[in-house]
């Protein structure tokens, strides 16, 4: 039977991790509402030409917002191992409201010339630095603050919220497209996402203030809050670090390429309207939400380990027939269908990627261990995806790009194979049992 205790530590980490995913939903909002609307706005900041050679300078800005990422998670990862997880939590979401604001605001090309695309970078890089910070520390948060044995369900909810924010900006894309005419869209309606952004992410700010910091954090020793956070710690722990990088690559991919891109794939490569693309990326990832937290359970039973090895054998096979059977379809029912394959396949990386790379590192350096290297490898591979696949199109060689995204999951996969099983090497787990003893 439950005690009440029980029940009062339940009602307790339930509480702190929807206030901690509440802020990562707005903060992966405010960073895909960039690329849902980039087909209305892209024309908006650089000069005339033809739509994939605009799409392709918004996908290179959207990639140049990937590259501070790094720097975010190396600042904020300290600062977090330092100074504890919820402030850096309500730092990030400040400065995600800032750069939101400032691409609403921004006037357009033709007003203000260069100084529109000029604006736009430095935006998207203030929005890089503070999603760079908010991985690590939100994969920390939800891990320390799970109850042992459920960490796998818990910390899934870092890409329920991560997905809902991009769900949100879909679903606040598919609304205005039915009250605006398209160029009233291209002209001013894409700046509304962007203002309901900057506002959300206020109200986030004063809602982290009142979570409850991680009992880990508080509870660690004096002697390694000293150490906490530097890269010279974090270097003691190479295999982790490499581990980290390897088991990113070819799920940031992957996951780049079935949801952002694959919204732009049908649109000018398939040819479907904008209208019915953006519905079934909506209906898509509303049923990848799902999933999540039921592959997170499953971790908790079976392992990590088995549900990465499986996004890898099936990520390796299956991405290029997906790609050259949506070239081929006319069908929204038949492109709901694939994309939806893509995306059940790597809920095997997504839903459980927080908690392998938690698990890796002591609490010292969890934030900075689990968000730099990740944020290394998302710059380099899931912030160029989008660009690259541009690129081949544009010269003619867009099928190239599928064996790309292949690739790199296979490299991936054997890297899951050769790892260790996390949840039976936890070094939250082993931190907890050390302060029982």
């Amino acid at each position: 039977m439950t005690s009440s205790s029980d029940r009062a530590d339940t009602r307790r980490i339930t509480s702190n991790i929807f206030k901690g995913s509440l802020g990562n939903l707005i903060e992966w909002y405010d960073w895909y509402v960039y690329a849902a609307f980039a087909v209305y706005f892209s024309s908006q900041f650089f000069p005339k030409g033809d739509a994939t050679s605009q799409l392709l300078n918004t996908a290179a800005v959207f990639a140049i917002g990937f590259l501070m990422r790094p720097i975010g998670s190396l600042l904020l990862g300290r600062y977090a191992d330092r100074h504890g997880r919820r402030a850096a939590l309500t730092l990030s979401v400040t400065i995600m409201a800032g750069g939101s604001l400032v691409i609403a605001v921004t006037p357009n090309y033709e007003t203000i010339g260069v100084f529109a695309p000029i604006i736009l970078v430095l935006a998207r890089l203030l929005q890089g630095l503070s999603l760079g910070g908010e991985y690590g520390t939100s994969a920390t948060y939800l891990s320390e603050m799970a109850a042992s044995g459920r960490r796998g369900f818990y910390s899934s909810f870092q890409y329920v919220t991560l997905i809902s924010g991009q769900l949100l900006a879909l679903g606040v894309q598919i609304i205005l497209q039915q009250i605006l005419p398209e160029e009233a869209m291209m002209a001013w309606g894409w700046r509304i996402p962007f203002i309901i952004g900057a506002f959300g992410a206020v109200a986030v700010l004063w809602l982290r203030r009142s979570m409850d910091e991680s009992e880990q954090y508080t509870k660690m020793e004096s002697k390694n809050k000293e150490k906490a956070g530097t890269l010279r710690e974090l270097m003691k722990h190479p295999k982790a670090v490499l581990a980290v990088v390897g088991l990113t690559l070819g799920g940031t991919i992957a996951f780049n390429t079935y949801t952002t891109y694959l919204q732009k794939f049908m649109v000018i490569t398939v040819g479907m309207p904008k209208e019915v693309v953006s519905w079934i990326n909506f209906t898509a990832l509303l049923v990848f939400v799902i999933l999540q937290p039921l592959a997170g359970m499953l971790s908790d039973r079976i392992g990590r380990r088995p549900l990465l090895i499986g996004f890898g054998v099936l990520g390796t096979l299956w991405t290029v027939p997906m790609f050259l059977l949506l070239e081929q379809t006319t069908s929204p029912y038949v492109a709901f269908l694939l994309m939806l394959s893509g995306l059940i396949i790597v809920t095997g990386y997504t839903s459980i990627n927080a908690i392998v790379k938690a698990e890796m590192f002591p609490t010292a350096i969890r934030a900075l261990g689990v968000g730099f290297p990740y944020g290394v490898t998302v710059a380099i591979f899931g912030g160029t995806a989008e660009f690259i696949a541009l690129w081949f199109k544009s010269i003619g060689n867009e099928s190239l790009f599928y064996y790309y995204v292949a690739a790199c999951i296979a490299i991936s996969l054997l890297v899951y194979w050769r790892m260790d099983e996390s949840s039976k090497n936890s070094k939250i787990e082993a931190e907890l049992n050390t302060a029982k003893d």
